[in-house]
């Protein structure tokens, strides 16, 4: 490149001088003695000129010195502030910040850290969640390709997110400990398993897991309470060999709604962290049971899993039955799922409809469309003869009824026959499509709730790999089976859609953020954007009442709040306006994750630092990590070389010399007579 601009350049040189001698000094017999300065000015002028005109591009090589970048993350969750260490987190802070020599070797790159990572702005210790792993691995993909050591500040002790004791670094991590690391006798719950429902004078089981940190024999008692009054309680022991006792026991459901209770463990001697002895739990009771009917075309794993979550929940059961071979009377169930439906479904479709029974269509690759768009269910599908695989994106603005997102968006697809759908009925959407990472406005599970006939439809087969995913994200199949059940449930509900239904869950974590929805409806069942809807929350301990509206998000009403004292609370929905209004309550517990831990995790840090080759120091220690850090050698400067290009055009300084040139050629040629 470079060869090419020295040719142009002199091929300009030899031009501009035969231009220059063309005009002053061919066929000029008489010259003037100042001729000789005049001709050197048209020479560079009209060789700045054509540089110009041609652009030539010239190339620079620059060299910079890269620093080192030093990662400093820092724990910015309220288990520090519970550790009473934010002082001296915050000293160490400000010890990195005016410390020359590390500044003058590294350049510092300081984050914060809880639930996720954020440029480090003001340490408050307010997080309600920590995800170490995440804070990490977000770094390390900053600094890929760099010399970058990560010095973490942290007691170890992570609430979400993957594992972080065997994160496979590149960079070496240096993990400062805050907090005590002594280890204190402590009794805790660490998990408490019960169902969501239960069915009215019927039993429900608990099951709570327990752990004792401590080396002595401790005995102690577990209570189950519920408004006050102690329903279950056993004496428990505890040793440095026998450090886990679980408890499954199973508690009357004698009253109709939500009912409250609390598992709670009794103080032991010398317990320093009381706050992991309780957690509250809620159940709802309801007074109904549900038959469900499978009826399918063909043989698939989906029925199985289909079967396997409905009777996940001890109250519902499901009959899985071929369509050829089904005898039975629709009217002994309560839900039929219809899968793969052809045209063998068409006495079961006219009854379904003309009874208005609630069902479950399941599309997928044996699905006979061109029967069932005949069939006026209120949906199409102008389907080819060619499938497509159709992944999964949540409807976070849903609210039919109470569904969360168990992972949803990365749940593998489902496959059925590619079309366009058609739909002239009001519906909702659980679950859009998204066709090779973009998302849709088709749904893939949309619900229907049309002149009192309920039901959903599921675009695609394959389900059975969703609850397998949800076994590996979570090693529990609990969450897809709920999923299936909340479904089924809302389906086989026999009771009549009110215009104003609320959504909301009944227990929520102190300093959690409380959503509830709504959804209201005109005098003809259909939704109603118009209205004006308001939250009024009273604390029933102070009495303390406050208002919040509705906001209308994608066909649905939201409230959002936060920061409500722990206690119970009753709420009452109202359209303003109009006489109609919905009350639930429910309660703020005081549990919090971040205070469930009596001392730093120096056991799973020292870990980190190993497998990274990196080294643990204690918050009081900083003087040496800083000297660990300037004493070692494989963190140096590197010099590093850019060539840049750049255009002649793009210097300005070439314009205003042809302009100085050329005028002071005038200038000259004006004062010999020339002109």
């Amino acid at each position: 490149m470079q060869n090419i601009v020295i040719i142009y350049m002199i091929l300009v040189m030899l031009l501009s001088f035969s231009i220059a001698y063309f005009q002053y000094y061919f066929r000029e017999k008489n010259t003037h003695k100042i001729t000789i300065i005049l001709f050197f000015l048209r020479v560079l002028s009209v060789f700045m000129m054509l540089i110009l005109l041609i652009n030539l591009i010239i190339e620079n090589e620059v060299y910079t010195n890269e620093k080192p970048i030093l990662s400093l993350l820092i724990d910015n969750s309220k288990s520090i502030d519970f550790l009473k260490e934010s002082k001296n987190v915050s000293d160490l802070l400000s010890e990195f910040n005016s410390n020359t020599k590390i500044n003058n070797k590294f350049s510092q790159n300081q984050f914060q850290f809880g639930k996720g990572l954020d440029v480090l702005d003001s340490l408050t210790f307010q997080d309600n969640k920590t995800d170490i792993y995440n804070a990490i691995s977000e770094v390390q993909k900053l600094n890929a390709d760099k010399i970058a050591p990560i010095i973490l500040v942290t007691d170890g002790n992570q609430t979400i997110g993957s594992d972080y004791e065997f994160l496979n670094s590149k960079q070496p991590i240096y993990p400062i400990v805050v907090g005590d690391t002594t280890q204190y006798s402590d009794v805790k719950i660490t998990k408490l398993n019960v169902n969501k429902y239960s069915f009215l004078n019927n039993q429900f089981p608990v099951e709570v897991l327990m752990n004792y940190e401590g080396k002595e024999k401790v005995t102690t008692e577990f209570r189950i309470t519920s408004e006050g009054k102690t329903i279950f309680r056993e004496n428990i022991s505890f040793s440095a060999q026998k450090n886990t006792v679980t408890i499954s026991t199973k508690i009357n459901s004698n009253s109709l709604g939500v009912n409250f209770y609390e598992a709670s463990i009794q103080k032991i001697e010398n317990e320093k962290n009381t706050k992991n002895n309780s957690k509250m739990f809620s159940v709802e009771v309801i007074d109904e049971q549900i038959k469900v009917l499978i009826l399918t075309s063909i043989l698939h794993p989906d029925l199985g899993v289909l079967k396997k979550a409905i009777e996940s929940n001890k109250q519902r059961s499901a009959t899985i039955s071929l369509i050829n071979d089904f005898k039975n009377q629709i009217n002994d169930f309560q839900l039929i799922i219809l899968y793969q439906v052809n045209n063998k479904f068409e006495q079961i479709l006219n009854e379904i409809n003309t009874k208005k029974i609630p069902f479950l269509f399941i599309s997928g690759a044996k699905t006979d469309w061109n029967f069932v768009n005949n069939q006026q269910l209120g949906f199409k599908k102008i389907a080819i003869n060619q499938t497509e695989n159709y992944g999964v994106i949540n409807n976070e603005a849903f609210m039919m009824f109470q569904q969360n997102n168990i992972g949803f968006d990365d749940f593998p697809p489902l496959k059925d026959f590619f079309g366009e759908l058609i739909i002239d009925k009001e519906f909702q959407v659980l679950l859009f499509q998204n066709i090779n990472g973009i998302q849709t406005s088709n749904p893939l599970l949309a619900i229907f709730n049309n002149d009192n006939h309920k039901f959903a439809t599921l675009f695609g087969e394959g389900i059975w790999k969703w609850r397998s995913a949800s076994f590996l994200n979570n090693n529990s199949f609990e969450d897809f089976d709920a999923f299936i059940v909340n479904l089924v449930a809302y389906l086989a509900s026999t009771k009549k859609r009110d215009r104003l239904e609320v959504s909301a869950e009944s227990l929520f974590p102190s300093n959690s953020i409380i959503n509830i929805s709504a959804f209201y409806s005109d005098s003809n069942n259909k939704f109603d954007p118009r209205a004006s809807l308001e939250i009024a929350i009273k604390n029933t301990t102070t009495n303390e009442t406050i208002k919040f509206p509705f906001s209308l998000v994608n066909n649905a009403y939201h409230a959002t709040f936060e920061n409500l004292n722990s206690g119970k609370y009753e709420y009452q929905v109202a359209v303003l306006g109009e006489n109609i209004f919905k009350n639930g309550r429910f309660v703020v517990t005081d549990y919090q994750i971040e205070e469930q831990f009596s001392r730093a995790n120096f056991e799973k840090l020292m870990k980190l630092a190993l497998n990274s080759g990196g080294k643990v120091f204690f918050v009081n220690q900083s003087n040496n990590l800083i000297d660990e850090l300037l004493e070692n050698e494989s963190f140096y400067t590197v010099q590093k070389s850019i060539k840049k290009q750049q255009s002649l055009l793009d210097l300005k300084w070439i314009l205003y010399f042809i302009i100085a040139f050329l005028s002071i050629e005038w200038f000259i040629r004006k004062y010999i007579g020339k002109i």
